[in-house]
């Protein structure tokens, strides 16, 4: 943990209208061992590859060289919010405006057809019960997944209500092999919360006088089809105001809300980061380190076709 007088002039800027999701120590991340099969593939890494036997199979529900997933199942599908208000944690003040997010954002997501549940300061162990229970619903009826959690973080880290846990323990549950009946759909994830404490100061771009010059099945990784969304990039502060909510949340309710049925959702995600990159910035004149400050989505897509949201 962050610890001294620059931690503690920081954490006094969330009372002064836009706030960081609080100022927290970094770790590295560990970068887990490639592997491959198949004469003649090795994959990049060191020591022996984990095999698995390739036995599981699930139902295909989309043509293999489909450009477009398939949005034209019964259900739009599940959609989960985990928001987070209050810790446990005394270093971990409220992140105030958080509800607006998560009611702004159920609002958007109810209307483009999904069957959203909000869950509110839960705790590790309460979360990861209800990833597993959802994980092993039938979701075969569904066009896709989506859950959004809305919390302090750092390097590697979401904070629930007592304990920081791994972000990836939320969608490793939903792979193809353990939830089959979302294989080869998409499964979305987005995460706003930091993932460090560095700031961005931005630079001021100046305009110039001058222009300068098929078979009867296929087999997927078990990992494909998701995307996983991020309201700032590794170990960067991410930005949030106490009365209309996070930046980066309210840039994808907007995005969604104009673009959501017209683009595909990389596209609309290109125009989320445009919209928090160029439109905010935080105003805490009080605090010269925090004032003026900029933020910049991430985006990691294993996304395989491109998906578009039909009017449901």
């Amino acid at each position: 943990m962050a610890t001294g007088d620059t931690n503690n002039s920081k954490v006094d800027a969330l009372d002064n209208g836009d706030a960081g999701d609080e100022i927290l120590a970094t770790e590295d991340c560990n970068i887990s061992e490639v592997t491959a099969t198949g004469v003649g593939d090795a994959g990049d890494a060191l020591g022996q590859p984990n095999f698995r036997p390739n036995c599981r199979v699930a139902v295909m529900p989309v043509e293999r060289n489909s450009a477009y997933y398939n949005m034209f199942h019964k259900r739009r599908g599940r959609a989960v919010i985990f928001n987070h208000e209050h810790f446990d944690i005394p270093s971990l003040k409220p992140r105030n405006g958080t509800n607006v997010d998560c009611g702004k954002l159920k609002h958007v997501l109810v209307d483009f057809g999904f069957e959203v549940t909000a869950h509110s300061n839960l705790t590790t162990k309460d979360i990861i019960r209800i990833v597993k229970q959802v994980a092993e619903e039938d979701h075969s009826e569904c066009d896709c997944f989506l859950m959004a959690v809305l919390s302090h973080g750092e390097m590697g880290f979401i904070y629930s209500r007592d304990t920081p846990y791994k972000p990836e323990s939320l969608w490793k549950p939903f792979t193809a092999d353990k939830c089959p009946t979302l294989a080869g759909k998409p499964k979305l994830f987005f995460f706003q919360a930091c993932q460090g404490d560095k700031l961005d100061g931005g630079i001021t771009l100046r305009s110039r006088t001058e222009v300068d010059g098929d078979g009867m099945g296929y087999k997927i990784p078990i990992h494909a089809d998701f995307l996983i969304a991020y309201s700032t990039i590794p170990g960067f502060y991410s930005w949030r105001n106490t009365t209309n909510g996070s930046w980066f949340i309210q840039a994808l309710c907007c995005e969604l809300e104009a673009k959501g049925t017209s683009v595909d959702i990389l596209t609309l995600l290109t125009f989320v980061i445009q919209r928090v990159a160029l439109d905010f910035e935080s105003n805490t004149p009080g605090n010269c380190t925090m004032h003026q400050q900029k933020q910049i989505p991430c985006v990691t897509t294993m996304l395989t076709r491109l998906l578009c949201f039909n009017k449901k």
